[in-house]
């Protein structure tokens, strides 16, 4: 037990932590700390390797960890202060976790001594990182923090990407330790037994109107290339989960229909089919219950098969199935080259901002998409553009959008990032674009500002709510005051611009595809 740092001509703990850390690939850190973190810091700073990236809140810090995550397959960490901390980065996390992202937290906590007074700032921090996190843990001392941070690495890289927390006591930080610990092996993703392949295809040439509904690493060119395959040797419609973690889309690559939103819509689609198979994700569920409508959004009459599950070897899988099927040569179909035009001069919309886009996207953009309602026609019209990435909300958990641009862009540096974002959701961590800017990262921030909580008002008429009276009125809008998103870009160091013009929006759109740099566009809309 020591009530301050050992002096000595050994690493501390925390010094091992980060250059096993840095030994393991993990050599970017999402940052927010705190005093209890501070030997950490000092880490950071003196150990070659680890590249730290503060954000303003924690929020931003864990979405930017899973943007991060998803355009490169490895994980970030993220520094977090004690449990409030940890806390306040949760939301994201929860998104991170569905999206089957690999994250490595590390949160500081009071010193092991310190613990039992019960300080302002304790917490239960296993409860906390328990809710999302697949492997946690806390250092006993500081001889085991290295090990703990090569198996935290190893757990987070297990199939399909998962969050790892390790907890730190400041006194394991700054106490001395040994040496660095080597790299643990990811461990490898189940195969799916050869009888589960046999059965699929049989139910496949068995049915009279199958479809196949895919997620994961499925939504990569690789894997919708072979799910394309099998769906042109059997007839089979594909589709995609709603929300994805990423897909790699655009003209020249396979396109999978997603399961529409509303619950009506997604019956719709899935009308008539026989055997829905499930491939890397779960069949579907509708977001909410809703009074007198079904949860579970499968066609009565229709069987559900599952070939295998999101953690299993997805990539596997389809090839297995496709050899089985002797799909393996077939050409598969795929999404044709088709642009929209640049809208006329007139009414700014949603329409009219995805007739844009699809016009002038360039090749290789990542779209970060949380414009929920108004970001549905981008979705649409830029499936023919050149190929480019497009990652979504997939946890539901509102305020990922611009943190998830700012991982992006840091992990794929050389892509153009867009970033479609509500005023409501945008400002839950409107911090990001201070990161955007100390960073200089090339993201394109498009604020859809209709100055309401428009989904929501949506929702509101069909849980059976009944007409919003004047109270009711007041909670779902976010005007009065208007939210001025130039004014707070700009104060932040953003270059920004208002537009609510088709015209005006084209221009600025166009600028900001021309130029490098963080930049936000406000565009007002009904």
């Amino acid at each position: 037990m020591t009530d301050s740092p050992q002096r000595s001509n050994h690493p501390t703990g925390a010094e091992t932590l980060i250059e096993t850390l840095v030994g393991c690939g993990v050599d970017l850190c999402f940052t927010n700390p705190g005093t209890s973190e501070m030997h950490l810091v000092a880490a950071i700073d003196k150990v070659p390797g680890m590249r730290p990236v503060l954000g303003l809140f924690e929020g931003v810090v864990t979405g930017a960890a899973d943007g991060y995550a998803r355009m490169t397959g490895k994980p970030a960490a993220t520094l977090l202060h004690l449990g409030p901390g940890l806390a306040n980065g949760i939301s994201n996390l929860h998104n991170a976790r569905r999206a089957g992202s690999a994250i490595v937290n590390i949160v500081g906590d009071h010193a092991t001594y310190h613990q039992q007074y019960d300080a302002p700032l304790a917490s239960d921090i296993q409860a906390l990182a328990g809710t999302f996190s697949s492997w946690v843990r806390s250092a006993p001392d500081a001889a085991s923090l290295a090990p703990l941070g090569a198996q935290a690495v190893a757990e987070s890289l297990r199939s399909p990407g998962n969050i790892s927390t390790l907890i730190v006591p400041a006194d394991t930080a700054w106490d001395a330790a040994r040496m660095a610990a080597k790299p643990l092996p990811a461990p490898r993703a189940p195969r799916v037994d050869v009888g589960a392949i046999e059965a699929a295809a049989k139910a496949l040439k068995g049915a009279s109107k199958p479809a196949i509904l895919i997620g994961g690493p499925a939504m990569y060119e690789k894997g919708l290339k072979i799910a394309g395959q099998i769906s042109k040797q059997t007839g089979a419609l594909l589709f995609s989960d709603t929300f994805n973690k990423r897909i790699e889309r655009g003209a020249g690559r396979v396109f999978a229909s997603t399961i529409p939103y509303f619950g009506e819509m997604a019956l719709d689609a899935l009308e008539g089919v026989d055997l829905l198979l499930i491939i890397g994700t779960k069949p579907p569920v509708a977001f909410f219950a809703y009074p007198g409508k079904p949860s579970l959004l499968v066609p009565e009459g229709c069987e559900v098969a599952e070939l295998c599950e999101r953690d299993a070897d997805v990539i596997g899988a389809l090839t297995g199935l496709a050899d089985e099927l002797d799909a393996t040569g077939v050409t598969p179909d795929v999404q044709p080259v088709e642009r929209p035009d640049v809208p006329p001069a007139g009414e700014l919309t949603s329409g009219t901002i995805g007739h844009t886009i699809g016009a002038l996207m360039p090749e290789g953009a990542i779209v970060c998409d949380e414009g929920v309602s108004n970001s549905i026609a981008s979705f649409l019209l830029t499936l023919g553009c050149p190929p480019h990435d497009w990652l979504n909300l997939t946890g539901g958990s509102i305020g990922i959008g611009m943190p998830l641009a700012c991982g992006a862009a840091l992990g794929a540096p050389d892509r153009k990032v867009i970033c479609l974002e509500g005023d409501g959701s945008g400002m839950y961590t409107v911090q990001a674009l201070w990161t955007q800017a100390r960073e200089n990262l090339d993201v394109t921030t498009i604020i859809f500002a209709n100055r309401t909580y428009n989904i929501l008002n949506i929702e509101f008429e069909r849980t059976g709510s009944g007409e919003p009276g004047e109270k009711a009125t007041s909670m779902l809008s976010i005007g009065d005051p208007d939210l001025g998103w130039v004014e707070l870009a700009k104060g932040m160091g953003v270059e920004a611009v208002r537009v609510d013009t088709a015209e005006s929006f084209t221009a600025a759109f166009a600028a900001a595809m021309a130029q490098r740099g963080p930049r936000l566009i406000e565009a007002v809309v009904p």
